[in-house]
C-alpha cells in the first residue's frame, strides 16, 4: 500500500537528513519511526498492565524459586 504525505520544506528537510544520516530511504524511516511508535506504545500498555497486578498482588519470586516450583 502506498501513501502520501504532506511536509513543510523544514521537516522534509529534516526527514531527508536522517534517513541519509542512518543510511536508509526516506520510506524506511518513516516505517521504521511508525513501528518503533506503535511498539513503544504497546510496551507501555503492557507495563502499567502488569504494574496494576503487582499492585493488586505484590507477591514477588526470585528466579531460583521460580525454578524450584517448575521443578528445573
Amino acid at each position: 500500500m502506498a501513501f502520501s504525505i504532506r511536509l513543510t520544506e523544514e521537516e522534509r528537510l529534516l526527514a531527508e537528513s536522517y534517513a541519509k544520516l542512518h543510511s536508509m530511504s526516506l520510506a524506511e524511516a518513516f516505517k521504521r519511526a511508525l513501528f518503533e511508535r506503535i511498539e513503544d506504545e504497546y510496551d507501555i500498555a503492557v507495563a502499567g498492565e502488569a504494574y496494576q497486578e503487582y499492585l493488586a498482588n505484590p507477591k514477588t519470586y526470585t528466579h531460583e524459586e521460580v525454578k524450584g516450583l517448575l521443578g528445573l
